[in-house]
């Protein structure tokens, strides 16, 4: 049994990147100015995770999620979920499971450190964290991360350019493994930390300066890229949750929260990320079932069949729809079967919901203890049915020719800007820019103004405190050459990560829409 416990004082940390202004009238933050005078004074009585919440509403990273994937790329028709509703609709999943589980904790007197303030806390932070969880996402859904992927599994292994000695070698031979792995196991979870935290150019180069409460609920997978173990029988090693760019700012974060052990170097999953995942579960497979039927992907009787066969000892899932369906034909509805689908999945998200919240309950200890290692929904009542509809909707939606034909498209698309875009910054901002062709400058002009400028400050910073590590007391001058010379390596090392970072930073902040038109413009397709 582990001694280590979570607490929710250190859970709700307040502490951000940059220390947060007053909330008098006093407050300098730019963003936050306003016009002061002897006749009036202001006053902010938002909390910290309300203000993260307006932070994120007010954003353009947040808006141009109304032109991405949710499941059908490029759709036209204003009724299919985009990443922009079902990110609304899971933060609303996400702020109801936390007040039912705020409430139970509290009338359940399960821990003394939780009351009311810490209730309205987890319940914003949900929220928030709702809204935030597919902002890394690229275009075209969960297929773009998969290219981008693929790309770089096949290319870090083939593309050769000058090192800082002026040799040729493979960029997975100057990259150090985890640099690699990081765009081998590229992940839209990682990348939303870094769109926080500083691509979106609030004030300055911290991003929205978001509380790390937040910040930690959004880290999924509080791993790096070399320490992902899919068999581990642990879930937070799934996949990597941030990159080797924020290393410092993830162990700020943990440790913050409290969600690192000191004795044992171990991390632990923010409690409320366990419910972050819940809602975004009980959100999309719902949705993919209501938007795959109108669509004309899922049938009202496939879906009926695979209730029948895969759960049948509950029959009130499937008698519930035919009975929805006989309300909707006496009421004269124009579609009696999506009437019904879209009334049961309303029921349906109620038993998720209940199953969610009991078993957080049950397990609470565990959960406060690192000690949960699955999700919410294992063995509870819930847990078939949302794998049936998990599967009903892969098979039928995600594996239709219309969407397969739409995803090679969008893996042309895709490896067109990574080609071009990568070969654009090899040698770019390094000793050797008379190799670069005519071409790569006017890609490189393409590239967002606000990204390189996050790019070169993160490459002078980090070549500033490579520069000033402390060097060896030594009075050999060949060993000075040698440390200065090897510090100088890292940083070529450095800076061309972070300059592919930029290609993949860029790639991922576009729109579908958008990709598809620059891409047309570029190709000289009309």
């Amino acid at each position: 049994m582990q001694g280590y416990k979570m607490n929710w004082k250190n859970l709700l940390s307040v502490n951000s990147q940059r220390p947060r202004s007053s909330k008098t009238k006093n407050r300098q933050e730019p963003e936050e100015a306003f016009n002061e005078s002897k006749e009036k004074s202001y006053s902010d009585l938002r909390s910290d995770f309300e203000r993260d919440y307006h932070r994120i509403l007010s954003s353009a990273s947040f808006r141009r999620l109304q032109d991405k994937t949710q499941v059908f790329p490029l759709e036209k028709n204003d009724f299919i979920r985009t990443r922009l509703t079902h990110s609304i609709e899971v933060s609303s999943f996400a702020r109801s499971l936390a007040q039912s589980v705020g409430d139970e904790i509290i009338k359940n007197n399960l821990d003394s450190d939780f009351g009311h303030e810490e209730a309205n806390g987890i319940a914003n932070i949900l929220a928030s964290s709702g809204l935030l969880h597919d902002i890394g996402n690229p275009p075209f859904g969960h297929f773009g991360e998969d290219t981008i992927r693929a790309w770089f599994e096949k290319n870090l292994k083939e593309i050769e350019i000058k090192d800082f000695d002026g040799k040729y070698r493979k960029l997975c031979e100057i990259l150090n493994e985890q640099m690699c792995n990081d765009f081998i196991y590229f992940e839209g979870n990682a990348q939303a930390i870094r769109v926080v935290s500083k691509l979106h150019f609030l004030v300055d180069e911290n991003g929205m300066n978001l509380t790390f409460a937040l910040l930690n609920t959004l880290i999924k997978y509080p791993v790096n890229s070399l320490n992902i173990d899919r068999k581990s029988g642990d879930i937070k090693t799934k996949k990597m949750g941030y990159y080797y760019s924020e290393k410092e700012l993830f162990e700020n974060i943990v440790k913050s929260t409290g969600t690192y052990d000191s004795k044992t170097g171990e991390v632990y999953r923010h409690p409320l990320t366990f419910l972050l995942e819940a809602a975004d579960d009980i959100a999309y497979c719902t949705a993919d079932i209501e938007d795959g039927m109108k669509k004309g992907f899922i049938s009202f009787e496939n879906l009926i069949e695979s209730l029948k066969i895969n759960v049948p000892e509950d029959e009130r899932l499937y008698k519930n729809l035919m009975s929805y369906k006989d309300y909707a034909k006496k009421k004269k509805y124009d579609s009696p079967e999506l009437y019904a689908v879209q009334r049961w999945i309303v029921s349906i998200q109620g038993i998720f919901i209940s199953s969610v919240v009991n078993s957080f309950i049950k397990n609470y200890d565990l959960i406060m203890n690192g000690e949960f290692k699955t999700d919410l929904f294992k063995g509870t009542e819930a847990e078939k049915l949302l794998n049936v509809l998990k599967k009903l909707a892969f098979k039928e939606v995600f594996e239709a020719k219309a969407i397969l034909k739409m995803e090679i498209a969008a893996n042309n698309i895709i490896n067109y800007f990574l080609t071009n875009f990568v070969n654009s910054v090899l040698y770019w901002d390094t000793p050797y820019e008379e190799k670069m062709a005519g071409i790569d400058s006017k890609y490189i002009a393409i590239l967002s103004e606000n990204q390189r400028h996050i790019y070169k400050y993160y490459s002078e910073l980090a070549e500033k405190n490579i520069r000033a590590k402390k060097s060896k007391n030594t009075e050999n001058r060949e060993d000075k050459e040698k440390e200065n010379m090897i510090k100088e390596k890292e940083i070529f090392r450095y800076k061309l990560y972070l300059r592919l970072l930029l290609v993949t930073d860029y790639i991922s902040g576009m729109t579908d829409s958008f990709i598809k038109t620059l891409y047309q413009e570029l190709t000289g397709i009309d």
